[in-house]
């Protein structure tokens, strides 16, 4: 089958797409015909060298962690889904390969029929990437959030599931976006220099948490938050550390459906969440653009320029 992988470090050409062996279903996973498949800009870092001391690789490193498509194995212990059946989810942390004609997902939902094949293919990472910053930040009811970067891929989700929350969200975007951030339940502000200014305006009684998703303003946030203890990041910010700012990467530990054990993968990753919003209109997953497989080294360009609007998708 065909895969997208990269063998070295380097800029969005590095990223080739190769003839590999088919992955199978093993216990507790699924495997789908992938329709689509998500780009993460944490995937343009890794392929760049800038996350090699977070997240080592080994080459070659095939990319891709979330994807949706229809079932065509099913694993032992596997209950609720058969082949078939259309589906959205996410690969092991430490497999990944989503960005292929096959996909062995370790936590899946049942496709939104509210949603595209592109806009499911794109979903189940910043799902779970937003749920678990959002978690861990103990954003609810009655709490305002910043969300930094707020336009884009894990953004514009982070900020729709803050909204079901019950949370009051101020999102950083440039002018353009604002009326779009509107659109998703937030109140925009544009980011850049006197950002706090802007932000006590909105807030006079500050913020509870800040959900950083483009990096390079630490300062400026920890700032708006008060303690950097109320501010985490995803960006590859390597003074996160020394600022008292954790830095999320990666689903929670033991990220296989048989690890979680007891408790639901659909609830530790976001899923059922997120299916129960696709399907009362409350939760949409923007596409900035969708790439042929065979282009996945423009869909690296496209998320390097921090200009897409949305997630950036492959079709199949």
């Amino acid at each position: 089958m065909r895969a997208v992988q990269f063998s070295e470090y380097g800029a969005p050409g590095v990223v080739r797409v190769a003839e590999v062996a088919e992955p199978h279903a093993g216990p507790g996973t699924v495997r789908i015909a992938v329709r689509a498949s998500g780009l993460s800009a944490g995937e343009t870092y890794i392929r760049s060298g800038k996350m090699r001391d977070v997240v080592p690789v080994r080459f070659p490193y095939r990319t891709g962690f979330d994807a949706a498509g229809v079932v065509d194995e099913v694993g032992d212990g596997v209950t609720g889904v058969e082949a078939g059946d259309e589906v959205f989810g996410m690969t092991a942390m430490t497999a990944r390969g989503a960005n292929a004609d096959h996909a062995v997902l370790v936590a899946w939902a049942p496709k939104p029929a509210a949603w595209s094949w592109e806009e499911a293919g794109g979903a189940a990472g910043s799902v779970e990437t937003a749920t678990r910053v959002l978690d861990r930040l103990a954003v609810g009811a009655g709490h305002t959030v910043l969300v930094q970067g707020a336009a884009g891929g894990v953004g514009t989700v982070a900020v729709q599931l803050a909204v079901a929350r019950g949370a009051t969200v101020i999102g950083t975007a440039g002018e353009r976006n604002h009326d779009f951030l509107r659109s998703l339940g937030a109140e925009p502000v544009t980011y850049g220099a006197g950002l706090a200014g802007r932000v006590r305006a909105l807030a006079p009684g500050g913020v509870d948490a800040v959900f950083d998703c483009a990096g390079g303003a630490l300062p400026d946030l920890i700032e708006i938050a008060g303690d950097p203890a109320r501010v985490v990041t995803i960006a590859p910010d390597l003074t996160a550390a020394a600022l008292g700012v954790h830095l999320s990467h990666g689903a929670p530990a033991g990220d296989t459906a048989a690890a979680v054990g007891a408790a639901d993968p659909l609830a530790v990753h976001g899923l059922g969440i997120a299916v129960e919003l696709a399907e009362q209109g409350r939760l949409r997953v923007p596409v900035a653009a969708a790439f042929p497989l065979t282009e996945a080294a423009a869909a690296h360009e496209l998320s390097e320029s921090r200009h897409a609007r949305g997630k950036i998708v492959l079709v199949h």
